[in-house]
């Protein structure tokens, strides 16, 4: 036995979620794999415990279906081995909002929102109680950005670093670690199954690259990890201007600027 914690990862048949757990592999943790591709799950898990020795379990699982999503949250509650969480599964949409059905949009909330927060929630009280462990929300860039109009993942990608920034707040003093991560325009499959041909996007960055910037981060124990942020300034200039409006907020009246004149 070693005292390295077991990493549950979702969306680990491809992309990011591949990525983190060779990387993980590659440190020596035990791994649980959740993804809905039993095969791709399973060649990847052979091929890791191959290189590394490490023990991997497979776990297919859809996550828009809340059967499968509670068989995950009981994992997590359960499994004391398991002590961190990449809530990585997530899927993007094509098309304005006015060309997005109303069961594709339930499903894109169900995976990108519901799932990572009850999956957080599963394994937060056993990480607080432990005063150990660390969950990763991937969340993305566009999240600042309603100009891109992916709207409805924009949206949900903003969720998960609010969700991050305020689990960081309660978890924090109880020895977990929380981080979000924002890729932007990364090379995975979640453009071709958003039916938009990345050939046609400039400047896309590698998986590894991504995974690997975001690990940096992990180890810093950085609270929002921005990999193709350059001026690391420009974010720290961006959560005190927040800070700075919520000190100005008084809510007992209304500003002036609403004031009506009779």
């Amino acid at each position: 036995m070693h005292d390295l914690p077991a990493v549950l990862i979702t969306g680990a048949s491809s992309g990011i979620g591949a990525v983190y757990a060779e990387r993980f592999a590659q440190r020596g943790h035990d791994l649980v794999l959740v993804a809905r591709d039993q095969s791709r799950l399973e060649a990847l898990a052979a091929r890791l415990h191959a290189e590394t020795g490490v023990t991997i379990d497979v776990l297919r699982a859809d996550l828009t279906h809340p059967q499968d999503l509670e068989a995950v949250s009981a994992r997590l509650r359960t499994d004391a081995r398991i002590g961190i969480l990449i809530n990585n599964a997530g899927a993007a949409q094509s098309g304005g909002f006015l060309d997005q059905s109303s069961d594709s949009v339930a499903r894109l909330i169900a995976l990108n929102t519901t799932a990572p927060t009850q999956l957080a929630a599963a394994i937060a009280p056993r990480l607080a109680n432990a005063g150990a462990g660390a969950i990763v929300n991937i969340g993305s860039v566009v999240g600042f950005a309603p100009e891109f109009g992916a709207l409805v993942y924009g949206a949900t990608k903003a969720f998960l670093l609010y969700l991050s920034q305020g689990l960081r707040l309660e978890l924090g003093p109880k020895g977990v670690y929380v981080q979000a991560v924002l890729p932007a325009g990364t090379r995975t499959e979640i453009w071709e199954r958003a039916g938009v041909d990345p050939a046609t996007l400039p400047d896309l960055m590698d998986t590894a690259e991504l995974v690997d910037a975001a690990l940096v981060g992990f180890d810093r124990l950085e609270a929002v990890t921005i990999p193709p942020l350059h001026v690391a300034e420009r974010w720290d200039a961006l959560d005190a201007a927040r800070l700075g409006l919520m000190s100005d907020l008084r809510q007992a009246h209304a500003a002036k600027r609403y004031h009506t004149t009779r």
